[in-house]
C-alpha cells in the first residue's frame, strides 16, 4: 500500500512541471523595450515569477559608452581585486565527486586585463566574480558610472539591493547550473552573456547530490590540487551539465524544459528568484549585477515542499 502511494506521489510530481509551464512558463523569455514602471515589473513579472530582458536599461549609465577593457585599465588597473582561478572554468561545480570552489588570488586588475588581452599567461581560467557586493568593495573607483541600485525594482520590491557585483572574465569562465534565494537584475554593459535556465517547477527533473567540499589550490608550478574542507558540512549541488547532460544517469532530465537567453550590452536580464540558471559569456565580457533579498512568503514555502516531496519520493 505505501509503495502504491509513493509511486502516486511520484507520477503526480513528473506532471507537476508540465501543468506548471502549460500555465505560467513562457516558451522563450519576452524582451522588454524599456524598463517598466514598478507596478508593471511587480504585476507581470515579479509576481508571476516570471523572467524577461530589458533593451534600453542602461542607457543613461556613462559605464555604457566609457567601460572597456584599455578604460578600466586606465581607471583601477592599479586596484587589486579578488580573482576566482580554476583549471577548466568552472568554479563552484561539481569535479571527481567534490563540490570544489576555486583558487582565490589577489591580483591587480591590469593582470586580469593582460590574460585577457593575450598580453601575458596566468596558470588555469581567471574570473573576477566575488559575489559579497565586490563592486563598492573592491572597484569604489567604478562607482560614479552607474546608478547605485534599479530605481524601479527597488520601488516594486521596496527594498535596496543586498549586493551590487562585478563580473570580467574570459570566455572559458562558466557558472554551473544553480539557484539563488535573490531577485537577480543581471546587466550586460560590454560583450553578451548566454544564460540557459529552468523555472523552479522543472525542480522534479534536477538531480542533486551531497558532495565533501573542497577547494582548487594553485602551487608555486602553476598545477592545481584539490584540497578537502573536513571542516565544512556536505553541500547540496547539481552534478549536471545541461550542454551535455549523462541521461544515462539522469533520464529525468530529458523531460525538463530549458529557457535560452542571451543578454547582450546594454541590456537587463530581470532573473526571478529560484530560477536554475547556467551562463556563457563572451571573451571579456563585463558585467554588473543587483540581488535583491527574495521575499520568503508562500511561494518560498510551496518551492521547498515541492523540493522536500521531490527528496523524499527519491526522484532526485
Amino acid at each position: 500500500m505505501a509503495e502504491v502511494a509513493l509511486d502516486a506521489v511520484r507520477r503526480e510530481l513528473r506532471e507537476f512541471p508540465a501543468a506548471a509551464r502549460e500555465l505560467s512558463v513562457p516558451l522563450a523569455v519576452p524582451y522588454l523595450d524599456e524598463p517598466p514602471t514598478p507596478l508593471h515589473f511587480y504585476r507581470d513579472w515579479v509576481c508571476p515569477n516570471r523572467p524577461c530582458v530589458i533593451r534600453n536599461a542602461l542607457r543613461h549609465w556613462p559605464a555604457l559608452q566609457k567601460w572597456s577593457l584599455p578604460y578600466l585599465r586606465a581607471t583601477v588597473g592599479s586596484t587589486e581585486v579578488s580573482v576566482a582561478i580554476t583549471p577548466d572554468g568552472y568554479a563552484d561545480a561539481v569535479r571527481a565527486d567534490r563540490f570544489v570552489m576555486p583558487a582565490e588570488r589577489r591580483l591587480s586588475l591590469s593582470c586580469v586585463l593582460d590574460v585577457l588581452e593575450g598580453r601575458a599567461q596566468h596558470p588555469g581560467v581567471l574570473y573576477v566574480q566575488k559575489q559579497c557586493s565586490n563592486l563598492p568593495t573592491e572597484l569604489p573607483q567604478l562607482l560614479p558610472d552607474l546608478e547605485p541600485h534599479v530605481p524601479w525594482a527597488s520601488e516594486a520590491l521596496g527594498k535596496m539591493p543586498d549586493a551590487v557585483n562585478f563580473w570580467l572574465g574570459e570566455a572559458a569562465a562558466v557558472t554551473s547550473l544553480h539557484k539563488d534565494h535573490y531577485e537577480n537584475l543581471y546587466c550586460v554593459v560590454s560583450g553578451e552573456k548566454h544564460f540557459l535556465l529552468h523555472p523552479p517547477s522543472d525542480r522534479p527533473f534536477i538531480p542533486y547530490e551531497l558532495y565533501t567540499p573542497a577547494t582548487y589550490q594553485l602551487t608555486e608550478e602553476g598545477s592545481f590540487k584539490m584540497v578537502d574542507e573536513e571542516a565544512m558540512e556536505k553541500v547540496p549541488w547539481i552534478p549536471l551539465d545541461p550542454l551535455a547532460p549523462d541521461l544515462a544517469r539522469y533520464p529525468s532530465y530529458s523531460q525538463a524544459q530549458a529557457l535560452h537567453c542571451t543578454v547582450r550590452a546594454g541590456e537587463m536580464l530581470y532573473l526571478p528568484a529560484l530560477w536554475f540558471h547556467h551562463v556563457q559569456q563572451s571573451h571579456g565580457c563585463i558585467a554588473v549585477n543587483f540581488w535583491y533579498d527574495m521575499e520568503y512568503d508562500l511561494k518560498y514555502s510551496y518551492f521547498q515542499l515541492l523540493d522536500s516531496l521531490t527528496k523524499a519520493s527519491g526522484l532526485d
